[in-house]
């Protein structure tokens, strides 16, 4: 009997428990130049140094005399650990903020931890040097970190200003579908429609597709059995700290259309096709990426492109030969049709390209530096006197 976690080639934290938010405004604070400087050049000697989990990406452009530098630290504390993002942003009056510098590093256990307790992390972060405000550590909900994402993505590559690039996220328990409307207007990051669809993201439909309930083990212990997995497996699966008794079926003609069957009952009136994914470009991240690697439709240190057909393509015959061909996992048939059938259910066309990256120009496509953008707007928004 195999036992199949989460971990992995795709491991994946559960949603974002927590994030915290520091925005280090250097420029022209004369007052809290000494100390502010002081504390941030500390933590990125250390951050710099020859620790395990680290990156340094240095972007191209230097910071001249005529331009503000300012820099911004956000903490994603997951499930599984704290990812420390500092950012070091150049700008000139009236143009948009250049990223010069990110340094990243991930720590454990996660702040996640202290979840329970928001108090406690706040006066942590406002005993430091930096410009903490009120409402720099929150729960973040699944909303905020796909626009986070999709203002990451405008930013790298440079469409901040119309705002035209469009994503597609799939996590353990999300879905994101992020698109800009396409206006000339100055950079702003207000001006778009977002759909977050909690319960679709991979592992929640792996457990709608096997019949099980989020949450709560299986009734007397039994096993879950799903077509979408290789005739004759027995196996465990952990998910969400319950562990399952999972098996395939008998071996059947069809497996690919037995699951694209289950698969569809799972997704029918869950999603909202839209017009306009048809018409624009997308980038596909997370799983989408992960999966694509996996079965070799684009190179897993690059990325690539490829039209939204090529998923259905693999999924059948991953399907067809999971018996005979041994796979790193044993969800790959089931994982590729659901993602097939998820991008047809939002309306994409199989001739659609999407884009799948990990990195624009060097820099990780995280949520972590669109949040840092959006926190920026807020600091700059005039305060609502009644709110105090």
């Amino acid at each position: 009997m195999r036992k199949t976690s989460n971990n992995g080639n795709m491991k994946m934290a559960y949603p974002l428990g927590l994030f915290v938010c520091l925005f280090i405004y250097v420029a022209y604070i004369k007052w809290h130049w000494a100390s502010a400087t002081q504390a941030f050049f500390s933590i990125t000697e250390v951050a710099a140094g020859s620790h395990r989990n680290q990156q340094v990406h240095s972007p191209s452009g230097t910071s001249g005399h005529d331009q503000e530098v300012f820099y911004g630290i956000m903490f994603d504390a997951g499930s599984t650990g704290t990812r420390i993002h500092i950012f070091q942003f150049a700008q000139k009056p009236r143009e948009t903020p250049t990223l010069i510098h990110e340094t990243f590093r991930a720590l454990e256990p996660g702040l996640s931890a202290y979840a329970d307790d928001i108090e406690k992390v706040k006066d942590v972060f406002k005993a430091s040097p930096f410009l903490v405000m009120e409402d720099c550590v929150s729960i973040m909900n699944g909303t905020d970190e796909g626009v986070s994402a999709w203002i990451t993505v405008n930013f790298l590559t440079g469409a901040c200003t119309h705002l035209t690039v469009r994503l597609i996220i799939l996590r353990c328990r999300h879905v994101w579908l992020v698109a800009g409307r396409d206006q000339n207007r100055k950079p702003s990051f207000t001006l778009l429609c977002s759909h977050s669809y909690l319960g679709l993201g991979l592992m929640s439909a792996r457990l709608l597709l096997l019949g099980g309930v989020e949450g709560q083990p299986a009734k007397d212990g039994k096993e879950l059995v799903s077509p979408c997995l290789p005739a004759g497996f027995k196996g465990e699966w952990e998910h969400a700290e319950v562990t399952y008794k999972i098996s395939g079926e008998k071996a059947a003609a069809n497996s690919y259309k037995l699951c694209a069957n289950r698969v569809s009952e799972i997704l029918r009136n869950k999603v909202h096709k839209t017009e306009e994914v048809k018409h624009v470009d997308f980038y596909a991240f997370s799983y989408y990426y992960d999966l694509a690697a996996e079965v070799n439709l684009i190179d897993a240190e690059k990325g690539g492109d490829l039209v939204v057909g090529d998923f259905e393509i693999a999924a059948k015959y991953v399907c067809r030969t999971m018996e005979t061909h041994t796979q790193s996992s044993p969800f790959v048939c089931m994982d590729l049709t659901y993602i097939s059938f998820l991008l047809q259910e939002f309306g994409f066309p199989e001739n659609k390209v999407l884009k799948l990256t990990q990195k624009i120009g060097d820099v990780e496509t995280s949520w972590a530096l669109g949040a840092i953008f959006h926190y920026i707007d807020s600091l700059n928004k005039p305060k609502d006197p009644t709110n105090k």
